[in-house]
């Protein structure tokens, strides 16, 4: 969640714990007085904000500093040091800090001017007007090695570095890192936080001088840390409390003159800090803090904390930039170490995935027999047990559960309505199912047609949390006059907390393959099934859902059977969005028309969706990828795949990028808003998957405008027995001409309504996805 979607209190409001969280603390109004910082206008850079202590650096009252050009605030070869580095391009703060030197009442004071932009809007009570740009300037005095220099930085750091590479273990990564940064930095204290998935801390490492408690283990509430100081970690890598006894300096005006607001502190180094938080730290005894954030992809993962007690502590800049080098050297090895894991757990639950599938699809066995066998279940999600009921049949494997209890979760399961359910805590989630006398506490269902279900269950994992005082009373109350505050916790003893009722979670890797499975087991029930279109339909209804459409694009697929009776076939689309944002587009035909090929076509959707998702591999590698997998797999496939990456446009009324590949399918096809129809066959498709794994494969790229709709289909549109390729191509592109001006998917029917006037003798898989003009 970032500041802009919290509801945050109006700048000025008092705070304590009952509303801390909806503080606004991105734009305190003040800064801490280590250093002076000065609001410009951008480009002619005219003060129009100075902090109150500016005279104690500059020499120069703040009042007198207002309205005049920063050359005569800082002197003429200060501000034309900053003019340069403000107009190189790209982030200001990439080349902070920018050197200089300031004459005080003929002293020569050096100093780190930080430097970054703030964009403004005017417009505080009426209409918005255009964005504003601020050059932010910040003073602070220069200390520690000159001139500071990238080298110099990796210097101070290589050996660390040398360490954190050659390290065999997460653990050994967290403890190189605190050791390293504690000599760094010469705090007494630095600790590695780890955050779960709700925000909790637990400090995994920490370095520290001789005489002072552990808090190694403990573990800290979300609440420590509101949602909207997360929201900074994660844009300011670093922040500084050079001495929590400090006097905010106030910045003048208080609001900005161009947006009527305060000015936003998110990227200053000075900013001055929650009051709220420096009394959790003189709680703590802390008299000095720093935080160096660790991120995965952009999310905060967790934190590089640092604690001094024995006075003010403020590592010079060269510093700061050393230990911030060193956090993010530990995040890229901790998502390497944690992508290698991943991979490595997803290849083996692939592996098992796949054979329960081939497994499911052999009529000769009981398919409750062929899921308990070897792999089975149990291989591919841990648990204590699991139940299968299908086809009239049911069996077990692992811990015993009584049977009136599986089929009252499975009962459960099945009204909410989902194609995989799972809690680990059954009492708080599902009243009176389970009873107390029976250990279960978690459970994973995969509700399937007609009763039948797959029920993984785990049993109550009892767990003990050593808390940094007791999470449950975190306030105190604090008097004030004749009124009363909540103030943060004194006491950070280690402090006990026994958790019943739950059983260890389901992980996020875990539902995908229990869903995974479940599309295979449709293929399973169908190919068994005796109604074979009522299997059919439920089939097709799992493997090819509507996509939601990525923010920026207009999007339609559609999926028409060829005219016999089992209405299943190869043919496939998928569309799905990556954590950064772009979304990947699959359009795929398996050789065959039959069960068989359905099957393959479900076990190659999956394979590309687990090789794609979340990679930075491009749609050639990822085609590659599979190829191996088919024949490592021992797979026996065949089929045309196209695999395309579109990302969204920059900004507004820009053009959409697209990357694709294809493993011998048919190109895709561009509608340009003025109707001209573009076959992007420029490049000859490489070979289709399973016929030669080694054959490079290349990716291919296109900008797409605003209006501009991209066309991919399975031959089943283009080519009949009376129809050669060509002509159905030149055919389908002067039908999009036709019917340039239709939304999509007035567009994808129109196409399927003109090219395939009777039954379709073959599977046809059709996907449009158009630049929204406005994105």
């Amino acid at each position: 969640m970032t500041a802009g979607e919290i509801d945050l209190l109006t700048p000025g409001t008092p705070v304590d714990l009952t509303n801390c969280e909806r503080e606004p603390i991105h734009v305190p109004g003040s800064i801490q007085p280590r250093g002076v910082l000065l609001a410009v206008s951008d480009p002619d850079l005219v003060v129009e904000q100075a902090s109150e202590n500016l005279e104690q650096l500059v020499g120069m009252p703040w009042q007198e500093a207002l309205g005049r050009p920063l050359s005569e605030v800082i002197g003429v070869a200060a501000a034309g040091a900053v003019v340069r580095s403000a107009s190189a391009f790209g982030d200001l703060r990439e080349r902070n800090p920018v050197e200089v030197t300031l004459d005080v009442g003929g002293r020569q004071e050096p100093v780190d001017a930080l430097l970054h932009r703030v964009v403004v809007r005017a417009g505080r009570n009426g209409p918005d007007g255009a964005p504003v740009a601020c050059l932010v300037v910040e003073l602070e005095p220069a200390r520690g090695p000159r001139p500071f220099s990238f080298p110099n930085t990796y210097q101070a750091v290589r050996g660390t570095i040398a360490d954190l590479n050659r390290a065999s273990s997460l653990q050994e990564l967290y403890d190189i890192t605190a050791q390293a940064v504690r000599s760094l930095t010469g705090f007494d204290r630095v600790m590695v936080y780890r955050y779960d998935a709700d925000y909790n801390g637990e400090v995994v490492a920490e370095a520290k001088v001789e005489g002072l408690n552990s808090f190694l283990g403990l573990h800290y509430p979300a609440s420590d840390i509101p949602a909207q100081a997360r929201a900074l970690y994660e844009k300011n890598w670093v922040r500084l409390i050079s001495d929590v006894s400090y006097v905010p300096s106030p910045i003048h005006p208080v609001a900005h003159p161009v947006s009527g607001e305060p000015l936003d502190l998110t990227f200053s180094t000075l900013r001055s800090v929650s009051p709220i938080h420096v009394e959790y730290l003189r709680n703590m005894g802390v008299h000095a803090s720093m935080s160096i954030s660790l991120l995965r992809g952009e999310r905060l993962w967790g934190l590089i904390a640092c604690h001094h007690y024995s006075g003010p502590h403020a590592p010079p800049y060269a510093t700061r930039a050393a230990a911030e080098f060193l956090g993010s050297t530990l995040s890229l090895r901790l998502v390497d170490r944690a992508e290698e894991d991943e991979v490595r757990r997803a290849l083996q639950a692939r592996t098992t995935l796949t054979r329960l599938a081939t497994a499911a699809l052999d009529e000769d066995r009981a398919l409750t027999d062929a899921l308990l066998g070897s792999p089975g279940l149990l291989d591919l999600v841990p648990a204590d047990g699991v139940v299968v009921r299908l086809q009239g049949r049911t069996r077990s494997s692992g811990a015993e559960l009584p049977g009136a209890v599986a089929d009252a979760l499975a009962a459960w399961a099945a009204r909410q309505g989902s194609d995989v359910v799972a809690s680990d805590a059954l009492p708080a989630d599902a009243p009176g199912v389970v009873a107390d006398e029976v250990p279960v506490r978690g459970a994973l269902v995969l509700p399937l047609p007609g009763g039948q279900y797959v029920l993984w269950f785990r049993d109550e994992a009892v767990r003990h949390i050593d808390w940094g005082g007791d999470p449950h009373n975190k306030a105190i109350a604090e008097g004030e006059g004749d009124d009363v505050r909540l103030s943060p916790r004194k006491s950070f003893d280690a402090w006990r907390e026994t958790v019943r009722g739950r059983s260890e979670p389901w992980t996020a890797a875990e539902l995908a393959e229990a869903g995974e499975l479940r599309t295979s087991l449709l293929e399973a029930l169908y190919a068994r099934s005796r109604s074979v279109v009522r299997a059919a339909e439920t089939l097709q209804r799992s493997l090819l859902t509507a996509p939601v459409a990525p923010a920026g694009f207009d999007l339609a697929v559609r999926y028409v059977p060829a005219a016999r009776e089992a209405q299943v076939g190869g043919d496939w689309y998928d569309v799905f969005t990556q954590p950064d944002g772009s979304t990947t587009v699959v359009i795929g035909d398996v050789v065959g028309h039959d069960t068989r090929a359905a099957a393959t076509m479900g076990q190659l959707r999956g394979l590309l969706r687990g090789i794609a998702y979340a990679s930075s591999a491009g749609p050639a590698d990822v085609l590659s990828r599979l190829d191996a997998a088919i024949e490592g797999l021992v797979l026996g496939a065949m089929a045309t795949v196209l695999v395309g990456r579109l990302e969204p446009p920059a900004g507004p009324g820009g053009p959409a990028r697209l990357r694709w590949a294809s493993a011998g399918h048919l190109p895709p096809l561009l509608l340009t808003p003025d109707g001209a129809v573009e076959v992007l066959d420029g490049a000859r498709p490489g070979l289709l998957l399973g016929v030669d794994p080694a054959r490079p494969r290349t990716d291919q790229e296109l900008l797409l405008p605003p209006g501009s709709t991209l066309l991919v289909c399975t031959d089943g549109l283009v080519e009949r027995r009376d129809q050669v390729f060509d002509d159905g191509v030149a055919l389908l592109a002067g039908a999009l001409t036709d019917l340039r001006d239709s939304p999509v998917a007035e567009l994808c029917d129109a196409l399927l309504g003109r090219l395939l006037p009777g039954r379709a003798e073959d599977d046809v898989a059709l996907l449009a996805v158009r630049v929204s003009p406005g994105a």
